[in-house]
């Protein structure tokens, strides 16, 4: 037997057992005659204790104890003399009569404890040994009981797992394929799924009406903190509902999840239309966690002989709670910030309220106290609050003032990540039209279904059709997305058809749901939810990184095992990619 208990479940009610204990030496100490060793394993640290008195060689060996040695200790359970209130067993220690080196370690790359020297590179080379650390050991047990809370919610209303292949035909829609070779076809490729969508749908064709999988997805495409290119979702399709009812289950399993998971209770939560979000967040994810919604200052700062806002066609305020005591220097940081490259602004407009109710702003050469009296009273700005004014085309100068009021909202302490505001988006526009090449493109997946009384309108004016889609977004993070499926061949070839399908394509790449469609397929739709960004989101991180057992690197690298890494001409040749 290796070991009787954890090292993080002996307290003082075990003194004068006699234990066997077995984990990792995270800390060796020696004090006179005693030596002290912190022995780690997953479940929490437990201090062994050897005293040269009772047994010198005893001592003598626990004193060559490097860190991270993986040791067997057996000894009696007593209270130790100085307690240790920040340690679950910081009351008891075991006074070792038998020590075994189970595995001697070399001195590892960087400390492994909470707060470790180890940068983010070196730990991701040496994942194993991160794993070890408490901070990430926390976020994948968050994980583990956020995947049994799901299993359990689900199957509890009768929703059933099952598991769809990993080796698929390709369809590009949307991002980037993996593909895979195939050895016995060739020539010919599997590609890895972006997402399960056209199997749930069958299955909903085959009669299990509630279906659900928590499942490994594949995208290639640029990485950032909450993209990996390869993830996890949770994805479910259910028969025979409406919008309504997709939206009252996956509100009851986030409530529940927030309850399990984290002790939270959310209320009810509230819904907001693609086009309220737009015209006052500037995004189809906004954070409502805190205020500064989007004020339309077009017709009234036009006119006034000042050419950036004359020849806009969008002029967009913020008002900011208390900024307006901001130097000089915080809005020049400002006003850059809104140049980065990535944003893309021209310039910032500020506006301060005085305490005394006094305008100022950085265009008072064209703008009098009257004037900018009507920007105050349309943004509902008070005495001490600054006003922030962004100008150009519609939809850039939206999204340029998206990321400046988030950004106001981080500078301004708002933004908390253990306030959570979630809410639902919906009636998305069902088609997005790309100048680039000419065509309309879905903007959730080409199977959503428009809105019942949008459907006149794909002929004559597809930008304008709606989709029966739904979003779930948690303080600024879409957290899932999901809609009502196309379930009639007809409307499904329709669809087809205005995202520049031919007939003959269509059944090409889809021809085996347009043909299960003629078998009776039921209204159906679903959601899925991506859990690599709900688990954040209770960790509190803006990364999914630190809640992924082994990660890829910002450049899509597993750098711990090499990997993307090259084949051999021999496998190339078997393969058919490299002839000879």
């Amino acid at each position: 037997m290796h070991r009787s208990h954890t090292c993080g479940e002996l307290r003082l009610s075990n003194a004068g057992t006699k234990v066997t204990l077995s984990g990792w030496v995270a800390r060796n100490r020696k004090m006179g005659g005693l030596v002290f060793v912190d022995l780690r394993d997953r479940y929490g640290i437990t201090q062994l204790s050897f005293n040269e008195a009772v047994n010198a060689d005893l001592m003598a060996a626990a004193e060559k104890l490097g860190r991270e040695f993986v040791v067997k200790a057996t000894g009696m359970v007593r209270e130790r003399e100085s307690k240790n209130a920040a340690m679950p067993t910081g009351d008891i220690e075991i006074m070792v009569e038998q020590l075994e080196v189970l595995n001697p370690a070399k001195t590892p790359p960087f400390t492994i404890e909470d707060d470790t020297d180890g940068g983010d590179e070196l730990r991701m080379e040496y994942r194993y040994l991160d794993l070890r650390r408490n901070p990430v050991r926390r976020n994948l047990e968050l994980r583990h009981r956020t995947a049994r809370a799901i299993r359990n919610y689900l199957s509890d209303a009768d929703f059933m797992e099952v598991e769809t292949p990993v080796l698929i035909k390709s369809t590009p829609e949307g991002a980037r394929d993996f593909v895979v070779p195939s050895r016995l076809n060739p020539g010919s490729w599997y590609a890895l799924p972006q997402s399960p969508q056209t199997f749930k749908q069958l299955l909903m064709v085959s009669g299990f009406d509630k279906y659900f999988q928590i499942v490994k997805c594949f995208r290639d495409e640029d990485l950032r903190a909450d993209r990996q290119p390869e993830f996890t979702q949770v994805d479910c399709e259910m028969s025979f509902v409406e919008r309504e009812d997709i939206l009252q289950t996956f509100e009851g399993l986030t409530r529940h999840l927030f309850r399990e998971v984290l002790n939270t209770e959310l209320p009810e939560l509230p819904r907001m239309t693609y086009a309220d979000a737009m015209r006052l967040y500037g995004s189809d994810k906004p954070d409502v966690r805190f205020g500064m919604e989007f004020c339309e200052l077009t017709e009234i700062a036009k006119g006034k002989g000042f050419p950036v806002f004359d020849g806009a066609e969008a002029i967009i305020a913020i008002s900011a709670p208390g900024a307006a005591s901001f130097t000089r220097k915080q809005l020049d940081e400002l006003t850059d910030f809104v140049k980065r490259p990535q944003i893309g602004a021209k310039g910032l407009i500020w506006c301060r309220v005085e305490a005394d109710g006094s305008l100022r702003s950085s265009v008072d050469k064209f703008y009098g106290q009257e004037d900018l009296a009507g920007w105050q009273q349309a943004c509902g700005a008070n005495p001490g609050d600054l006003m922030l004014l962004l100008a150009g085309g519609l939809n850039e100068t939206r999204k340029q003032m998206n990321e400046l009021r988030l950004e106001m909202g981080s500078r301004l302490g708002l933004r908390n990540p253990f306030d959570f505001k979630p809410l639902w988006v919906v009636d998305f526009p069902l088609l997005e039209f790309d100048a680039d090449s000419g065509r309309w493109h879905a903007m959730h997946h080409p199977f959503t279904s428009p809105l019942p009384e949008d459907v006149h309108l794909m002929d004559s004016d597809p930008g304008a059709v709606r989709a029966n889609a739904y979003d779930l977004v948690i303080n600024g993070v879409e957290i899932g997305g999901g809609s009502i499926r196309i379930h009639d061949r007809a409307l499904q070839q329709r669809m087809f058809s205005l995202l520049g399908f031919s007939a003959e394509e269509a059944q090409h790449r889809f021809g085996f749901l347009l043909n299960a469609f003629e078998y009776g397929a039921p209204p159906h739709g679903g959601i899925a939810l991506g859990f690599d960004r709900l688990c954040s989101l209770f960790g509190g991180s803006d990364s999914i990184r630190d809640f992924i057992a082994f990660p890829k690197n910002n450049a899509g690298r597993d750098v711990m095992i090499d990997a993307p890494s090259t084949l051999d001409d021999t496998q190339l040749k078997e393969l058919g990619i490299l002839k000879g």
